[in-house]
């Protein structure tokens, strides 16, 4: 516990950093590839996505990089407090929340991951009664207490940014912790919100947006207040960007087609989100998809995901999907669509039915944003989607 001679100390290093950003930046930062990461359970991936979408059952550069041979997790070093603290956490289109590991969270959960130390931290200030927590399908929950710190990625600073300490946590998220990028509506903090990130840096961007271009196996980026012509070819496909009410980027999908047939004008919702691995679409699409996979099958499991599982020997021949937005074929292609491999021969699908993890919206995660460069263009309330490479 901080004396109160400390706590006025921390409140006047606070006060002393500036409120106000300059304008126009620009900055590139790396994201680290981590090949030893463990991997979720398809069930632990799919009750985390459960939670997050109400189930039924100057510019700156951030590389990224996936923390597993299957590209499980990205995750993005993030620098918390005075001095500085290095975290790598998992940036996460689909929430809103900044949530990490700390010495308020209890012995035993992400014992081997590095963790804020508000205490060592001279910006550090917790305000009274700040409270947030997430639940999951699986019963398990995150919650805990409100810092407000520094937080640094690159050379982009924001002072006084709302930190959430997890004094309790499902001990199956990778690195140490989330930095959500969704809109502010769907941050869980009580009885304050908290802006995420990048709604407090955004007005002293070049432009208030950012782009994501994760590879398979490969660094990545993301890109804070500019466009990076080198990260897609072709032109780019807008649609305009519409919230739900947990603060998630929604966007109109106009069809779809499996392979080289043609578009099947099959319209729904769905939202990017770089906090998942999976491609949850409507259960018809994703039947139509792996109906061409010679011998899959399907399952749902407890989260009400509906999975496809098939030989591992038809890995090769797996067809593209496309999803036509705007007029344009946007394709996934094959060679992306398995999540793993159980052995035996067996594999499973990166593409499942998701009509009841997330009833209203098609999730499109890693499998679908490891092909498409995609812009969130908060300043005119629309995301853009290029072929990426």
């Amino acid at each position: 516990m901080k004396s109160l001679a400390a706590i006025a100390l921390a409140a006047a290093s606070v006060a002393a950093l500036p409120t106000e950003q300059p304008q126009g930046q620009t900055l590139s930062v790396p994201i680290v590839y981590n090949a030893n990461g463990a991997k979720d359970s398809l069930q632990a991936a799919t009750s985390k996505l459960s939670a997050k979408y109400g189930g039924r059952g100057g510019s700156g550069t951030v590389p990224t990089r996936p923390s597993g041979p299957v590209d499980d997790v990205y995750i993005t070093e993030v620098q918390i407090g005075t001095p500085a603290q290095t975290l790598k956490l998992d940036f996460d289109t689909g929430s809103s929340d900044l949530w990490v590991y700390s010495n308020d969270t209890v012995r035993g959960v992400a014992a081997d991951t590095v963790r804020y130390l508000p205490g060592k931290s001279s910006t550090a200030r917790r305000p009274a009664g700040e409270t947030w927590s997430i639940s999951y399908a699986d019963l398990s929950r995150s919650r805990g207490i409100v810092y407000h710190d520094v937080v640094r990625i690159g050379g982009l600073a924001v002072p006084n940014q709302g930190v959430e300490s997890a004094v309790e946590a499902s001990s199956s998220f990778r690195g140490s912790g989330l930095l959500g990028l969704a809109y502010d509506k769907g941050n869980t903090a009580k009885p304050e919100k908290q802006k995420t990130w990048f709604s407090n840096i955004k007005s002293s961007l070049k432009a208030p947006l950012f782009t994501v271009r994760l590879r398979h196996q490969a660094d990545g980026s993301y890109n804070f207040g500019y466009i990076d012509e080198s990260q897609y070819s072709g032109s780019i496909t807008y649609a305009p960007a519409f919230p739900d009410d947990l603060g998630h980027r929604l966007f109109k999908v106009d069809g779809y087609a499996v392979g080289s047939g043609e578009v099947v004008g099959h319209g729904f919702t769905a939202t990017p989100d770089t906090g998942t691995t999976l491609a949850l679409i409507p259960n018809a699409v994703a039947a139509a998809y792996w109906s061409q996979v010679a011998n899959s099958t399907s399952q749902k499991d407890d989260s009400g995901s509906l999975n496809y599982y098939f030989p591992c020997s038809e890995r090769p021949s797996l067809p593209d999907l496309s999803l036509s937005i705007g007029g344009q074929k946007l394709t996934i292609p094959g060679s992306l669509a398995t999540y793993e491999e159980l052995g035996g021969g067996t594999c499973v699908g990166g593409i499942s039915g998701g009509d009841d993890i997330s009833p209203d919206n098609a999730i499109l995660g890693d499998i679908f944003l490891k092909a498409i460069f995609t812009i969130f263009d908060d300043g005119n309330d629309r995301i853009g989607f290029a072929a990426g490479k």
